[in-house]
């Protein structure tokens, strides 16, 4: 077996950032704990501290997580594109990630991407069926994705696609379309956020008043084993099924199809049957 090379990420969290919409299952501070955009004191601090205690060699990335990046101010993005840029050019990181809206990205925006070589970016998609993105609050439909992923590839930029079945409207056959459709446009890699209930969200009002209900675990389980198998099928990398176990997460979900070793559920239950 290959050795695994080591993978530093430096997350930086910039809550809402972006953010014009209030998405139905949305609440950054209660899933990540940061309450403020960083300013560049913040972002090279975590930089520094996470590079001060790594030893272990292999790539390393800095990437803007938890808000729409590419739908802040320009100005904003320029003041965070060039305190992250500098330890690309000075060699101590080797590049650049983010996180954003597919209706977020055009061209004037690629332009900006490739000038501070941003390697990858991942589409917060979560469902391509236009019924559950409306009932979601998510304010783009599902031709806004494939617009994005053709701007990306044609700029030769990594794309991940962040897929949450589970969602108002969703069902099996809805879930297992917007999968069908996500495989059409071939992206690098996917990540399958089970939707979950988090507390002081609209998901959490329309649960205290019967009009969500939310998935099982067995049935999610379920449902994201065929995700599974239709993205291996199609050689796109699953980097994460389930959400990431943090204490701030566990005090704050009020019902859903949370483990937290979601994967381990889909894959065990996979590997029954081979």
């Amino acid at each position: 077996m290959a050795k695994k090379i080591p993978y530093l990420i430096i997350p930086i969290f910039i809550p809402f950032g972006g953010c014009d919409h209030q998405c139905v299952f949305c609440n950054q501070v209660k899933i990540t704990g940061a309450t403020y955009l960083p300013g560049e004191r913040e972002i090279v601090g975590t930089v520094e501290s996470y590079l001060s205690t790594w030893k272990r060699g292999g790539r390393k990335e800095i990437a803007f997580y938890g808000g729409s990046f590419t739908a802040l101010p320009i100005d904003v993005q320029i003041d965070y594109l060039e305190a992250a840029y500098k330890y690309v050019k000075s060699g101590q990181v080797d590049g650049l990630r983010l996180s954003t809206r597919p209706d977020a990205i055009d061209d004037d925006t690629i332009r900006l991407l490739k000038k501070y070589k941003v390697g990858a970016v991942e589409l917060g998609v979560q469902s391509m069926v236009n019924k559950v993105l409306k009932l979601s609050g998510r304010g783009h439909v599902g031709k806004d994705t494939v617009r994005a992923v053709r701007l990306l590839k044609e700029a030769k930029i990594k794309i991940g696609i962040q897929l949450m079945p589970g969602l108002p409207g969703d069902t099996e056959s809805t879930i297992i379309s917007t999968a069908r459709r996500v495989i059409i446009t071939r992206p690098n890699f996917v990540r399958i956020y089970p939707t979950v209930v988090i507390k002081e969200t609209p998901l959490h009002t329309l649960y205290n008043k019967g009009e969500y209900i939310p998935w099982t675990l067995k049935d999610m389980v379920s449902v994201c084993r065929k995700m599974y198998e239709m993205f291996q099928r199609s050689s796109i990398t699953i980097i994460r099924m389930g959400l990431q176990p943090t204490k701030e997460l566990e005090e704050n979900i009020v019902a859903g199809p949370y483990h937290p070793s979601f994967r381990q559920l889909v894959e065990g239950t996979h590997k029954q049957d081979i």
